[in-house]
């Protein structure tokens, strides 16, 4: 797992374009792909923090199996302020990753977003009905990740993208 980037893990939640960078965790089973979307969130003033398929991006946020019973109050639990990750990955799916995500008292409130090169629209609306926040459809551009960090960070909206 990658922590490159800067700024402070005690970023306020939905602070965009203020004094602290927001923080993102990109999930991706694709290096290229990976690094794709970090190099777009970087250029878009985020910090970001790279996971290469669920089961670490859990560990990361502090959601593993081995940190269930004292993930409130522990350190490890990593203070993000969104959440992309690929629909298609091998072990656990993106929609299976949300749903761990949206089960956790400490984590459910934090933006999830999906990606995926497949536009299928059942799989788009059962996302959306789980709580992800968007839906975007593979390769990320430049413009697709400034409309995220605008509705993303501080609304409740559904967006598919």
């Amino acid at each position: 797992m990658d922590t490159s980037g800067s700024g402070s893990d005690d970023l306020a939640e939905g602070m965009v374009g203020d004094v602290e960078e927001p923080h993102v965790l990109a999930v991706d089973d694709n290096l290229v792909d990976r690094k794709i979307v970090e190099k777009l969130l970087k250029s878009s003033s985020c910090r970001v923090t790279t996971a290469e398929n669920g089961l670490r991006a859990l560990e990361y946020l502090g959601l593993g199996d081995n940190n269930q019973s004292s993930n409130v109050n522990n350190k490890q639990v990593s203070k993000v302020n969104m959440i992309i990750t690929d629909y298609c990955m091998p072990g656990m799916t993106g929609y299976e990753l949300l749903k761990k995500i949206k089960e956790s008292s400490v984590m459910k409130d934090v933006p999830v977003v999906i990606m995926s090169s497949e536009n299928v629209p059942t799989r788009i609306n059962k996302c959306l009905e789980e709580g992800a926040q968007m839906f975007m459809l593979k390769p990320l551009k430049y413009s697709d990740v400034k409309k995220l960090l605008q509705s993303s960070v501080g609304t409740s909206s559904k967006i598919f993208v």
